[in-house]
């Protein structure tokens, strides 16, 4: 028998055969939910979602302090909130969440406390055990608590090393300042002064129920898991409730800053501007302008820095949510060398979004694109439940998501230009360039709009 090449496949009358074209998107079916507060002030979300016989839990406390000394306690905090109360010491919760298939941390930013964890349906009960006796009672052994104060320590020193760290830093004091959501990873003397003693004041003050949500995603009767829920956490109750950060202050567009990195062979460009929350009415179309623009691969700030000029191995430009507003963060490194280059050619391919606006074909691959990551993300419980947990902290709920698909369907190509005409500006733009300024500092002058230090 004989077999044709690849080559000899190619060149006949009938290849490379085109692709078919895409179906259209799946109308998404509502799983059963239970969206309620109780008595505590706890939101409890709890959808069935029944894939696999397991739970995933995400809890998302508001978290919001103006004190210098709160990103420090916090992070202790988070690091050492599931290693012990008086009924377990940190083994035996790791012990009895394995015994289920299961799993539990916690983690803190400068907006919310955060707890995520997973088992097997059946021990659901002892997750929910696990959890409520840890909000309830954590005791913040003194031995764990100086070990991970030491551990963070020495993992600051590590990451504040890092470009990446640097550029965000630097960025986050362009943008907000001495705002305390600025202040995303704490400074190494106040971590290294925590006490046990502050972590537990901390937790008193802090780890409370009201305005708090607990998200519940998998092989369950919702209603059965909210009075496992209630039942579990009947112990976790406080006189006043969860303190959110204040609002941030909206950002308007200035020179990017230059940040000195004595040295660096690479350069980090970080652009930011205001957006519009999920929750507004221009969001989709402003979502699909932002994927044309650098959101994805086939966007056209990623073509033209990676795929026609070199200067990068990736570009990308998404949106930053907080829960009252949104941004919008370019992000691109690049070698020294290429850096102004980059920077001009970042500028133009903001104006060109501007005067050459997205067309149809532009437009409907980016909602493809948007549509099928949402499917995606959401196809399974872990997805889906993180999914809601993020949207829940923004005021939305389960309804926003199943009717964003149609969202995009709906918006058009006048829309999307609109969008990109308001907010891809140039001008709404600030950020900052980190690299060696003995390098950048010519050039940059040269190409203006940048503050040299």
């Amino acid at each position: 028998m004989t077999h044709r090449s690849a080559e000899q496949i190619g060149r006949t009358e009938l290849g490379p055969r085109p692709l078919p074209p895409l179906g259209p998107p799946r109308t998404p079916i509502a799983p059963s939910v239970v969206d309620t507060v109780l008595d505590s002030g706890l939101r409890v979300i709890a959808v069935r979602r029944p894939a696999v016989p397991m739970v995933e839990l995400r809890l998302e406390i508001p978290f919001g302090d103006t004190r210098r000394t709160h990103p420090a306690r916090a992070e202790v905090l988070a690091m050492t909130l599931l290693r012990g109360t008086p009924r377990r010491d940190r083994f035996a919760i790791d012990k009895v969440l394995a015994a289920v298939g299961g799993d539990m941390s916690a983690g803190v930013d400068p907006e919310h406390l955060s707890v995520s964890g997973s088992a097997l349906t059946s021990g659901l009960d002892v997750l929910l055990d696990v959890l409520g006796d840890a909000l309830t009672s954590a005791s913040y052994p003194t031995n764990e608590v100086a070990r991970e104060r030491d551990r963070l320590v020495e993992r600051l020193t590590m990451n504040r090393s890092q470009p990446q760290v640097i550029a965000r830093e630097a960025l986050q004091r362009r943008r907000y300042g001495n705002h305390p959501y600025a202040r995303e990873w704490p400074e190494g003397d106040a971590v290294a002064a925590v006490t046990p003693a502050a972590v537990r004041a901390l937790h008193r003050r802090a780890v409370v129920p009201g305005g708090a949500v607990l998200v519940l995603v998998g092989d369950i009767v919702p209603a059965r898991a909210v009075e496992a829920v209630a039942t579990a956490l009947a112990g976790w109750r406080a006189d006043h409730p969860a303190t959110e950060l204040a609002a941030l202050p909206e950002l308007t567009g200035a020179d990017l800053h230059l940040v000195h990195r004595e040295g660096a062979v690479q350069s980090q460009l970080r652009l930011s501007a205001q957006a519009v929350s999920r929750d507004h009415e221009r969001y989709p179309a402003l979502q699909v302008a932002n994927l044309v623009f650098g959101g994805y691969f086939s966007s056209r700030w990623v073509e033209n820095l990676r795929e026609d000029k070199g200067y990068t191995y990736s570009a990308h430009c998404g949106f930053e949510f907080t829960r009252h507003g949104a941004t919008l963060i370019a992000e691109a490194d690049t070698a020294s060398e290429a850096t102004a280059a980059a920077l001009l050619e970042t500028r133009y391919e903001l104006g060109r979004l501007v005067v050459v606006p997205p067309d149809d074909s532009e437009v409907d691959c980016a909602r493809q694109y948007a549509i099928g990551s949402l499917t995606i993300a959401t196809s399974s419980q872990r997805g889906l439940a993180g999914h809601l947990a993020t949207l829940a902290i923004l005021g939305l709920d389960l309804d926003w998501l199943l009717a964003h698909t149609g969202r995009l369907q709906a918006v058009t190509t006048g829309q999307v230009a609109e969008a990109a005409a308001e907010f891809f500006a140039p001008s709404r733009f600030t950020g900052v360039v980190v690299g060696d300024g003995k390098r950048l500092a010519d050039p940059l002058a040269a190409l203006g709009g940048v503050e040299l230090p």
